[in-house]
């Protein structure tokens, strides 16, 4: 940015901070989950999912997660069956980390937008519904948490997204109001919390939407890639 450039807003409306989803819309983590979660219904005996079919499941956070794997399996989870399968869960999946087996990558234009975000003096928070510890790996190896001012997971605070909750918590955090902000997402799930919390939404087309057709989603704007946001805060001249 240069310092010509106007202040960042939103539709005429001044802009202090961004909140971002993490997975589907900053990095492509289906691979990882996947992994983990195959790892564990091995330990129960369960059938793997393809990689496609685990991409579909993934929204609302890992207890949802084990739900949906459960119900596509036809099983039936006791509360005790369910709490171990999220266990295990967890533990392959930090061991992704831990072991360098991890292939989650940031999706084109992640790095440079936020680095231009942030430069432009714009306050920046990943909000997930993963839980801090695997987000914040994630981030710190990816190198993009240089550029992140607020971590919210999916443990930071009592209720998940599509409860505004933990939005209306970033904005806290970053010490702006939601009417400041804007959110930026791929599913159901981030429309829903934005509407409420309220703020403005965008999405992108290529996260995990619960297998919805993502132009089905009641945004303010869809862009190909987050390279295309910048020029929303900035319209030309």
């Amino acid at each position: 940015m240069t310092t010509t450039q106007p202040a960042p807003a939103w539709r005429g409306r001044p802009l202090r901070a961004v909140l971002f989803d993490l997975d589907g819309t900053l990095l492509n983590t289906a691979a990882d989950i996947a992994r983990a979660l195959n790892r564990a219904l091995d330990e129960a005996g369960w059938l793997p999912f393809a990689v496609a079919d685990v991409s579909r499941m993934i929204g609302r956070g890992s207890p949802m997660l084990i739900q949906r794997a459960a119900a596509a399996r036809g099983q039936e989870l006791s509360a005790a069956a369910r709490d171990s399968l999220l266990e295990r869960f967890f533990h392959h999946y930090g061991e992704l980390e831990e072991r360098g087996e991890s292939d989650a990558q940031a999706y084109p234009g992640v790095a440079d937008t936020l680095r231009q975000l942030h430069e432009a003096d714009l306050r920046l928070a990943v909000v997930t519904n993963k839980h801090r510890r695997f987000a914040d790996a994630l981030l710190q190896r990816l190198d993009l948490m240089r550029w992140v001012d607020a971590l919210i997971g999916g443990d930071t605070c009592e209720r998940r997204k599509p409860d505004p909750q933990p939005l209306l918590f970033a904005c806290e955090s970053l010490a702006v109001s939601p009417d400041e902000a804007l959110m930026v997402g791929d599913s159901v799930n981030d429309v829903h919390a934005a509407r409420a919390a309220p703020m403005p939404i965008v999405c992108v087309p290529y996260g995990y939407n619960e297998g919805q057709d993502p132009s089905t989603l009641k945004c303010d704007a869809m862009i190909a890639t987050l390279a295309e946001l910048p020029a929303l805060l900035w319209p030309p001249r």
